[in-house]
């Protein structure tokens, strides 16, 4: 339990309520453990345990400076600020060294290592990969758009018939009564095929949507069946759209097709004037508004099918801040059946595609046995021995059909501890090497290459982790990860209710909220992709990624359906994401600014202070029954009781500092007819208190924050390795911030410093 609200309890002990405070003059201070033991064991444990009338045990991260800082300031109730500085310090070095720092309780409970089954999503993306093994593999590749091919003539397909091949960045095209260009000069009759791959950029549902008034039909991963079919239509419909669950990323097979031709009717030999036509293939992704397919998520190059693992699993504890595996339910071991069940349904009816037979091979039986014993190598992470084989895969094609023993095979095999859970304690200490930094940087099992680097015991000192974490960075799926780290650290990762007073803020919809997203990852993407990839840039940028809607909601010039372009706003006054429309909208309520979740997020998010939630919901006072009050006045008068200020005095001073951007993020000089006041200041661990001047201020001082630095390095292990850093030694965090700090600051390098770090140490059972 570490928060600030235990030091009022710390203060109740000291002020000696209830036990008497003895005299001691300034030279006679006794020690702090003295003081501690006469006074505050009796309420509080020996050992800051708690006890019946004081329940909440004396932890914390408060620094032995902000300690004595707070004390002084605090104690005793009945007359504040008398205790001496040196009794102050004495009580706080105390405290804080033997059991309220996560250091002193480290030394009498040592955080574990603890046994981890798969999260929801590395079983998802273990499965999906693990089908991907056997089949042709993925390149994304460095071209955005999609092959077209356009056609004379109602169908598409032939050779003959093909006029010209070329990229399309995206798929809107209005030819109107005109023929799609010149090379076609039947404008009645003409057909498109648009092919290549989609990029999932997050887990969810998507809702494709073809907009036509002639036919089209639209092929998502299943390469035989239609997503959305309106090949012939029958009705004036001019909209289709079908859902599909998709899974970050990963690339998935598209195919468009287009005709001007009505089908089945043969209009050749009639003289009619051309009609209009027009195609735009759109989507809803999960957290965003309809849209066109942007070209980057567009790929021309080919992607094979990919099983996707729809069953429904209860989510993941997320409790210390990120997604844990540490708990088996009824409801996850049922998830996993039903999981099992599916893949396993998936694999009999391809098994022929999958195991490279088919129904005439003499081989058949043992390529597909091959197969099942490759499968369960993969699943498992490692080689199988002799009686293994036997056990998941030999025995179980004794006297039935070959699809009968692929089901059996693929249900032990994905129903086994080998595969749900992270490592199980058994040797082979290579591939659990190579399976820790998988599950690190992709959610998923190794690629061959790192298989291989097992196998020839590559795998080793930290430099051979090192050079494999590297390679692998660079594949989609570390991509997503790292991109989806920085939305978690933003609290931008959960879908959130953004929508503003339409009165007040005019023109904020839907759409608008879709973009500013898009306009926030874009962003984060740019910083990732930079070689440098500067952890500084995320609170220091200047310019934004804007549209022409939000350009002309925000103050700025772009071209017309230029898409998204970066650009200065309100002359340098931006913070990064500090300031970033996406962010200031989320931490903002319908009418007005929220500094309370501003400085929440730069209090627990950035800077690592530990904050508990208040012990009751208290709603925020009513701008309309104090129509004087600035938002900072309303908030300062609701949060001044001294048992608030214990973290209001952090969280308020921090988050006054964005006051200059309103509800949607547009910057603002006055709030009701006001001057914006948006100074700050926060207490650092050494006790210094730092005044802050804007936005721009706090991001000079945030950047420059060992505290900063170390949250970031500790909330980055987290997400990566899913275990405590304190875990891995008392020095692996201080280690991995010098070395962050030292090798400018690179968030891909600290990702490979952190699984270089961490892959080589093993499960402590």
């Amino acid at each position: 339990m570490t928060n600030r609200h235990t030091l009022n309890w710390l203060c109740l002990i000291l002020a000696g309520i209830g036990c008497g405070r003895p005299g001691w003059s300034a030279e006679t201070v006794p020690s702090g453990e003295k003081i501690y033991q006469t006074q505050c064991a009796a309420c509080h444990g020996k050992q800051g345990e708690g006890s019946d009338e004081y329940e909440r045990e004396l932890h914390g991260d408060l620094s032995v400076a902000q300690l004595a800082v707070l004390i002084g300031k605090t104690m005793p109730l009945d007359d504040p600020g008398s205790l001496s500085a040196d009794e102050s310090k004495a009580v706080a070095e105390y405290v804080h060294g033997t059991f309220y720092s996560a250091v002193a309780r480290a030394r009498t409970k040592p955080p574990r290592i603890e046994l981890a089954r798969l999260t929801v999503n590395q079983y998802r993306r273990s499965l999906t990969d693990l089908v991907a093994s056997f089949r042709e593999p993925v390149s994304w590749g460095e071209d955005r758009g999609l092959r077209a091919s356009y056609y004379r003539g109602r169908r598409p397909g032939a050779d003959r018939d093909r006029a010209l091949q070329r990229i399309d960045a995206h798929i809107d095209f209005d030819f109107g009564t005109q023929a799609p260009l010149a090379e076609i000069t039947d404008a009645r009759r003409f057909s498109i095929r648009w092919e290549g791959a989609v990029y999932a950029p997050e887990t969810g549902h998507y809702d494709f949507v073809i907009r036509t008034d002639n036919a089209a039909r639209l092929w998502i991963n299943d390469k035989s069946t239609p997503l959305i079919d309106a090949w012939v239509k029958s009705g004036d419909d001019t909209e289709y759209k079908s859902r599909i669950f998709l899974l970050k990323g990963t690339l998935y097979s598209l195919r468009l097709e287009f005709t001007k031709a009505n089908q089945g009717v043969d209009d050749s030999k009639k003289d009619l004037p051309p009609a209009k036509a027009s195609i735009a293939l759109l989507w809803k992704r999960p957290h965003g508004a309809v849209e066109v397919i942007p070209h980057r998520h567009l790929s021309p190059r080919s992607a094979p099918e990919a099983f996707i693992c729809t069953t429904p699993f209860p989510p993941d504890d997320r409790s210390f801040g990120w997604e844990r595996g540490t708990s088996v339910s009824k409801a996850w071991e049922q998830a996993t059946t039903s999981g099992a069940i599916e893949a396993a349904g998936y694999i009999s009816d391809r098994v022929h595609e999958l195991a490279g037979t088919n129904d005439n091979d003499p081989n058949r039986a043992k390529k597909i046995q091959e197969f099942c014993e490759k499968f369960a190598e993969c699943a498992f992470r490692k080689p199988l021995a002799d009686d293994q084989k036997q056990f998941f895969v030999s025995r179980h094609f004794d006297n039935v059909d070959v699809e009968t023993a692929v089901k059996r095979v693929v249900l032990l095999v994905l129903k086994s501890p080998r595969f749900l859970f992270r490592e199980v304690g058994e040797g082979g200490a290579p591939f659990d090497v190579a399976a820790r930094l998988s599950f690190g940087l992709w959610d998923s099992l190794p690629d061959p290459e790192l298989f291989l680097a097992a196998a020839e015991n590559r795998l080793q000192t930290k430099d051979q982790v090192a050079k494999q974490a590297e390679r692998m960075l660079w594949d989609l799926r570390a991509k997503a990860k790292l991109h989806h780290f920085l939305l978690t650290w933003l609290k931008c990762d959960l879908e959130r209710e953004l929508s503003k007073d339409t009165e007040v803020f005019p023109g904020f919809d839907e759409t608008m909220i879709s973009d500013l997203r898009v306009s926030l990852e874009i962003f984060l993407d740019d910083v990732l992709g930079s070689k440098e990839a500067d952890f500084r840039r995320l609170l220091l940028e200047q310019d934004v990624f804007v549209n022409d809607r939000l350009a002309d909601f925000y103050g700025a010039e772009v071209a017309a359906d230029s898409g998204f372009s970066k650009v200065t706003l309100d002359d340098g006054k931006r913070a990064g994401v500090l300031t970033h429309p996406y962010v200031m909208a989320s931490l903002a309520d319908r009418q007005h600014t929220s500094p309370i979740h501003r400085g929440v997020l730069l209090a627990r998010g950035m800077l690592g202070v530990a904050l508990r939630p208040p012990p009751v919901a208290v709603a925020p006072l009513a701008a309309d029954l104090h129509p004087g009050l600035t938002t900072r006045e309303r908030v300062t008068l609701q949060t001044q009781p001294a048992n608030c200020m214990t973290c209001h005095g952090i969280i308020n001073p921090l988050g006054f500092t964005l006051e200059r951007f309103d509800a949607v993020g547009r910057i603002r000089d006055q709030d009701r007819g006001k001057p914006i006041n948006d100074t700050g200041s926060y207490q650092t661990r050494n006790g210094e208190t730092v005044t802050i001047a804007g936005a721009r201020g706090l991001a000079e001082m945030l950047s420059a924050s060992d505290e900063v630095h170390s949250a970031f390095c500790e909330q980055l292990f987290h997400h990566l390795v899913q275990q405590p850093v304190r875990a891995y030694g008392s020095t692996t965090l201080d280690d991995l911030k010098k070395t962050f700090t030292s090798r400018g600051m690179n968030i891909r390098t600290l990702a490979i410093e952190i699984m270089a770090s961490s892959a080589l140490v093993g499960n402590a059972s």
